[in-house]
């Protein structure tokens, strides 16, 4: 009986809720259009009655700190393409107006508003990244073509060629006049640079190089600025030189060369070269990539970027470096900009996408409490979910690439060989980690924003399918983890070997003592609020956890090598070995993000960054609780507070949503979304599709 009544009122308040549902979605579909006045909505506050953990946020302060002293640079490019409408990205728009629409942008950022990107390059490198983000910002075709221009055409002469190509070359590369392309990739070789088959055979007769696609896999492809603008390219072979003996050449491993293929006053491509053009593409179409065959093409011996190795008049072969492979190394050692620049770019990326979400979940209501004003959806639990762990990425992210930009300018002014190493491993698993979760990002964000993020003009489509091929230029994601990977495993080595460890392997010191110790029985049951915002259990969790992924991967190769040999042992541990590469980048994440934290110098800033920092740490912990269930680093009493806890500081961190997001100082014209207006959004919105204003409506009639 008593279970008979109880049925009778769960059905009558499923009953109540259905029909309040019903009544508020017909209000929703019979509302008459006079009725909505959007012209003063502006972003709510949302949770405004719940007790907040910070009162308020000093945007201007805490913006001032993450942007730094390059914020001048990127106001200047953003101010000049507010004054030059023409120069602004339409939504629609074919791929060869949009290829032209990108050369007259980089022309106009160049030429009529002064900015230098390339001087940056080797003089300071952070402003370079900061000019390249706020391009971005502008449009991702012309950030590509940016980098294509100077990072990778204009850094491979200066980075791997000698003084006589800085001084033919620097001033025309600079200016645009000598616009250029990287021709690495292949049709049939892309990660596997060693195995490119495009030849460069010394003619010792002429004093001349022979450039050769020996077959159609080795027809350089995708190569950006190729298809219509570049009238050079830094092309990457094989240096073959004759011998005596019977073999007839020497393979000296993949060198540089600087092959112009285009007549400087004409355009006109030049004899031996074939340019084709790759098409429409997913996105970046402002960008004209293209294939290149090359079919005997001769170019001077001093075309050879001989910084690594060069060839005397006689055919001599020559290097301060004794090897093939650490000739490769250097060479590909010195290209490292390029995956720092795509960290970068990807995380200002996220930064948009993350405001166009969150400013668009204060402004749209829907549904609440009966007979009460309809709420945010960043009120709803379901929403903070999605959005705010993102967000807390999206300043840990900042702060870590903002710490590998100074550790590369570091290692481009000492060439220290440890920094060297470091950063070659950083920027591998930086790039790989962060492009691949602003990828997943994206579509989150699109998602959480319902079907107005579906409409073009609010920019989830174009984002997604411009940022997409950041997961694979610059060194495939996988790739770049294995590369991870193998410093692992190599300074895990080491450690046993009595080798000295670099600032960010420190940790691994530890690795067979504190962090894979027995854990201790009474902390893996501490559950206090005080314990788990302690950044110090935070970095101990995640290191514990890479630590332990790597003591266990070296087992495991170990015993596979036994029977499968080097490259099949590593083939079985394939995704053990990502996982490790990841939550080492994780640990380095997080580590810079305490230090960012801990440095801020205004206390309401560094109080709003630790509560975001807080965030980030224990919802990663959270995402892979199963792992330090399993090896009892915490207890289930513990991990249920992990997970109450990382609700309630969502809830904290949407208290404060907006001003973190305006503390990215993305102004409107960057972010350019209507549903992201900071004011008058919908009003906006609705005048893009061709609606007036209902003033302008009562003038008219």
């Amino acid at each position: 009986m008593e279970g008979h009544n109880l049925d009778q009122i769960q059905t009558g308040d499923e009953s109540q809720t259905i029909a309040r549902r019903v009544q508020r979605l017909t209000l929703h579909l019979i509302a008459p259009i006079a009725v909505a006045d959007y012209s003063n909505l502006q972003l709510l506050t949302c949770g405004g009655r719940a007790k907040k953990l910070i009162n308020n946020v000093n945007t201007g302060a805490l913006s001032d700190y993450m942007r730094g002293k390059y914020r001048d640079i990127q106001e200047k490019v953003y101010d000049y393409f507010n004054t030059r409408p023409d120069l602004q990205t339409p939504i629609e728009i074919s791929t060869d107006q949009h290829r032209q629409l990108c050369m007259r942008q980089l022309t106009g950022l160049v030429k009529e508003a002064g900015i230098r990107p390339f001087r940056y390059v080797l003089e300071d490198p952070a402003k370079y990244f900061a000019i390249l983000e706020a391009v971005g910002s502008v449009d991702f075709s012309l950030g590509i073509k940016m980098g294509v221009q100077y990072s990778l055409w204009g850094g491979s002469v200066i980075n791997l060629g000698t003084k006589k190509h800085r001084d033919k070359y620097f001033d025309g590369i600079d200016n645009l006049e000598y616009l250029g392309c990287f021709a690495m990739t292949e049709l049939h070789h892309g990660s596997n640079v060693q195995g490119l088959q495009t030849v460069a055979t010394f003619d010792p007769i002429t004093d001349e190089f022979v450039i050769d696609t020996p077959n159609d896999g080795a027809i350089k492809w995708w190569i950006g600025n190729a298809a219509v603008h570049g009238k050079f390219a830094t092309v990457f072979a094989k240096l073959m030189l004759p011998t005596h003996d019977v073999k007839g050449l020497s393979d000296m491993g993949v060198h540089a060369f600087i092959v112009p293929i285009r007549d400087l006053r004409t355009h006109q491509v030049l004899p031996g070269i074939e340019v084709h053009d790759c098409g429409h593409k997913i996105g970046l179409n402002g960008v004209d990539n293209g294939a290149l065959r090359f079919r005997s093409v001769r170019i001077p011996r001093d075309n050879l970027l001989n910084r690594f190795g060069d060839v005397s008049r006689d055919g001599k072969y020559s290097s301060n470096l004794p090897t093939i492979n650490k000739r490769f190394a250097a060479t590909l050692g010195e290209l490292v900009g390029g995956r720092v620049g795509l960290a970068s770019s990807s995380v200002g990326v996220l930064k948009i996408a993350v405001t166009i979400a969150i400013r668009y979940s204060l402004l749209r209501q829907q549904f609440g409490p009966p007979k009460q004003p309809e709420i945010s959806i960043l009120d709803y639990q379901s929403q903070q979910h999605k959005l705010m762990p993102m967000l807390a990425s999206a300043y840990a992210f900042h702060f870590a690439t903002l710490s590998l930009v100074d550790k590369y300018s570091v290692m481009k002014s000492s060439h220290d060989d440890e920094i060297v190493g470091d950063v070659h491993t950083l920027s591998a698993g930086l790039k790989a980690y962060v492009t691949s979760y602003t990828a997943k990002s994206l579509s989150v964000c699109r998602e959480a924003c319902g079907g107005h993020g579906y409409a073009a003009v609010n920019r989830f489509g174009t984002l997604r399918n411009d940022h997409d091929i950041f997961q694979t230029f610059e060194g495939d994601n996988t790739v770049l983890l294995q590369q991870v990977a193998a410093d692992l495993l190599k300074k895990y080595k080491e450690k046993f070997q009595g080798g000295t460890l670099a600032v960010t392997w420190n940790y691994l010191r530890d690795s067979m003592s504190k962090y894979l110790s027995q854990p201790n029985p009474v902390t893996v049951r501490w559950e206090g609020e005080d314990h788990l915002r302690d950044p110090q259990f935070q970095l101990d969790a995640f290191r514990y956890r890479t630590s332990r992924l790597l003591q266990t991967v070296a087992v495991r190769l170990n015993k596979h090598y036994k029977t499968l040999g080097g490259f099949g042992a590593w083939n079985r541990c394939l995704n053990h070995l990502l996982t490790l590469a990841e939550s080492h980048i994780e640990s380095v994440i997080l580590a810079k993000f305490i230090e960012a934290v801990q440095s801020c110098p205004e206390e309401n800033s560094r109080a709003a960054l630790k509560l975001i920092c807080d965030l980030y740490a224990l919802d990663r912990i959270w995402k892979d609780i199963g792992t330090y269930r399993n090896v009892d680093f915490v207890a289930p009493n513990k991990a249920k507070a992990i997970h109450k806890l990382v609700e309630y500081l969502s809830f904290q961190v949407k208290n404060i949503a907006k001003e973190l997001v305006d503390a990215f100082d993305l102004p409107d014209n960057v972010t350019r979304a209507p549903i992201a207006m900071q004011s008058e959004a919908y009003a906006q919105y609705t005048q893009f599709v061709g609606f007036q204003t209902q003033e302008a409506t009562a003038a008219n009639t």
